[in-house]
């Protein structure tokens, strides 16, 4: 009797010693469930707190004066871009998130608002499509800017004058009719440059006929495409030659127009990081321009190896920027993932640095 009361006094211990175990697992684990959930409300509100739900970008002066009017929701409406303002007022300044200045600050036609005090947080960025050898000395602008935004692979902001997109759609690309062998649209000729000696040795060797300005023969918009595509060839010239300078010439006057373009800029290995190795003809490949008036005769007359030129066209696209504001817009794409403390202490040796 003895030893039964005694096993049911152990028992009865026992279970008062789980039941309170029990109550202290469940009291830890209702301490570490609120824990957690206070830890997450805390970093969603830091969060709520850095992130911005609505982008203001400041454009301080248009490119070249070409003012273009506004709609409020320019970057939903237009390019689906969220929760970005862009605005070109400039009593805007004190509540921009972000400005853009460009070149014209070297001509002297706009100045930075160094008398205004400036948001601590605001970041200022530097916009240029000029190649280092139009941008002038920006030594000055040393310890200003936090981003930089330029058709420069490096650049913070990197729009580059055109790229290829896959097709949404398959089909075989129809090759426009040709009738002439080569064709140049150039305004702004100056003998200095090197395109000037490669075209004045071409011409004597193949018919290339020239467009634009300095021929006399301007081209409004809607003849650059038609007269372009019934050539055999276009001279993509760049006027200087620069890492990643490859302008609108291939884009839009060969590519779009849907020719071969003959490229006279960085070199082919830098072509090569944006279009197809086969989508183009590099004048650095040839040991004379002799040799290469030959092989563009030779190409001409073979009409499937020409074609090859044009393969890529069933799995892209080209995609061009028409306008400035398409350009803004993609700041607030990628703002979350620029650089928060960023300064060019040094913007004129990061403009001209080359690889």
């Amino acid at each position: 009797m003895a030893v039964s009361n005694a096993a049911s006094a152990v028992s009865s211990m026992d279970f008062k010693k789980c039941r309170k175990f029990h109550v202290f697992l469940v009291l830890a684990l209702v301490f570490i469930i609120s824990c957690s959930v206070s830890y997450k409300w805390s970093i969603s509100g830091r969060w709520r707190e850095t992130v911005r739900s609505n982008v203001t970008i400041l454009i301080w002066t248009w490119p070249f004066g070409q003012t273009s009017t506004l709609r409020k929701d320019e970057c939903w409406d237009s390019y689906h871009v969220p929760d970005c303002n862009l605005v070109d007022s400039r009593s805007l300044f004190s509540q921009a998130d972000v400005v853009i200045y460009n070149r014209e600050l070297q001509n002297g036609v706009t100045k930075l608002p160094l008398d205004l005090p400036r948001p601590p947080a605001q970041k200022w960025v530097w916009f240029s499509l000029e190649s280092p050898t139009h941008n002038g000395d920006l030594r000055r602008y040393g310890g200003v800017f936090n981003w930089t935004m330029s058709y420069q692979n490096d650049a913070d902001i990197s729009v580059p004058y055109g790229e290829l997109v896959p097709r949404t759609t398959k089909g075989n690309y129809t090759i426009p009719a040709k009738k002439t062998m080569a064709c140049w649209v150039v305004s702004n000729y100056q003998s200095s440059h090197k395109r000037s000696g490669v075209y004045m040795s071409l011409k004597s060797l193949i018919p290339v006929e020239v467009y634009g300005r300095w021929a006399n023969k301007p081209l409004n918009d809607d003849q650059v495409l038609p007269i372009i595509s019934q050539c055999y060839f276009y001279l993509a010239f760049e006027n200087s030659l620069h890492r990643d300078y490859i302008t609108e010439k291939l884009w839009y006057n060969a590519f779009l127009a849907g020719t071969v373009p003959v490229v006279l800029g960085p070199p082919r290995a830098n072509y090569e990081a944006y279009i197809p190795k086969d989508s183009f003809i590099h004048v650095d490949d040839f040991a004379s321009i002799t040799e290469l008036a030959t092989f563009l005769n030779e190409l001409a007359s073979d009409k499937e190896r020409y074609n090859s030129y044009f393969r890529w066209r069933s799995d892209y696209d080209v995609k061009r920027y028409y306008s400035w504001q398409e350009r803004f817009c993609k700041i607030c794409e990628i703002y979350e993932r620029l650089p928060p403390r960023k300064i060019y202490d040094d913007l004129d040796s990061w403009s001209k640095h080359e690889p």
